[in-house]
């Protein structure tokens, strides 16, 4: 890399970081476990969405044993609302692994780091940059964006060999001092400034030197070949009450939604249900029943799924029925209230139920 485009980048990033810096929690601390926190809530969620439960969980957990110690549904409450569950519970694991491998304290070896459930790379460079000030460089979508703009880079971000090239780009640039304000700077600056669409290019400390602004390819860089397919899944929900109880499924492995609590699902109905498809389900297993409300369809997206959910109002008399039937247990609304469920589950309940 060119020595005078490299100096040119790093003074003007450093200058732009310290006026437009945010002043968050996690960049006022050295704290490994603080750091590791807001590490696995901030992937795939903005800081403003993520903000509230970084406060949240350091205030029921403000220590990594006591995440390690915490039942698994306590961690999936609280962490409801924010999506991909997985890294939750990861999280969790990887708290329960500390406590086991490392008598709770977090390594400030990278390779060790690495070893944990659910720490990859840039994790582990992050724990290692900003709460033990080595110098790893932190790569994540923010810094592809930045990397590929700049210096003109077309490699593809989804393949092994992009992503390593990366990394070494990332690698070159980084600074003999001040790892970590360095790697602050650039992800803030992909985040809030060299944004993935309308960035502020014409306001741009870094206008000087970069590739995309001076050809145009903002939009097209970085590159990235593969796009995820989604599929579309219809999902029924029969919306069980008996006097005032709802019945709740817990959702197993193999699934969205692992660990928490949902409603019974028409699965032999594999499309957009009406209320004789439910009804023929409901006498087709001898439930005698009463369809007291149904729901538009509500869309909601996933990862890799767009989900088409429904929801059918269903009073019973015959519990003990349903429950040789069905593998569902009947909850009353407090319970129902702290168990852990998916955004569709509460907004639904807030909707129909608990007003």
């Amino acid at each position: 890399m060119d020595t005078a485009v490299r100096k040119i980048f790093l003074d003007q990033l450093f200058h732009w970081y310290s006026i437009h810096k945010r002043d968050l929690p996690w960049r006022n601390t050295t704290n490994p476990y603080f750091i590791l926190l807001s590490e696995v809530i901030l992937q795939q969620t903005r800081v403003e969405q993520g903000l509230p439960y970084y406060h949240r969980f350091i205030e029921n957990y403000p220590t990594l044993n006591a995440l390690a110690n915490a039942e698994e549904e306590e961690i999936l409450r609280l962490w409801q609302g924010l999506g991909y569950y997985s890294r939750a519970r990861n999280l969790h694991q990887t708290a329960k692994q500390i406590q086991q491998r490392f008598q709770g304290i977090i390594p400030d070896d990278f390779n060790q780091l690495l070893s944990l459930k659910g720490i990859g790379i840039y994790t582990a460079s992050a724990i290692a940059s900003f709460a033990f000030q080595l110098p790893y460089a932190v790569v994540d979508g923010n810094v592809y964006r930045v990397l590929a703009r700049v210096f003109g880079i077309e490699e593809d971000i989804s393949t092994s060999k992009g992503v390593k090239f990366f990394q070494e780009i990332a690698n070159q640039l980084l600074p003999d001092k001040n790892h970590s304000i360095y790697n602050q700077a650039i992800m803030e600056f992909g985040a809030t400034h060299c944004t993935p669409r309308k960035p502020f290019c014409a306001t741009c400390d870094i206008q000087s030197i970069c590739s995309a602004y001076a050809n145009n390819t903002q939009d097209i860089l970085p590159f990235k070949s593969k796009k995820v397919v989604k599929t579309n899944r219809y999902i029924n929900y029969i919306v069980f009450k008996s006097d005032d109880t709802y019945a709740m499924n817990k959702r197993l492995a193999g699934d969205i939604w692992e660990g928490l609590y949902d409603f019974y699902i028409a699965e032999p109905i594999k499309y957009e249900a009406n209320e004789e498809d439910i009804m023929n389900f409901l006498n087709s297993i001898g439930l005698e029943h009463t369809l007291n409300y149904t729901s538009q369809t509500f869309k909601h997206l996933l990862t890799h799924q767009n989900l088409f959910v429904k929801y059918f109002l269903v009073e019973i008399q015959d519990v003990n029925k349903i429950l040789s039937l069905l593998k569902i247990d009947f909850y009353p609304i407090d319970e129902i209230f702290n168990l852990p469920k998916p955004i569709l589950i509460t907004r639904f309940l807030e909707h129909k139920i608990f007003t």
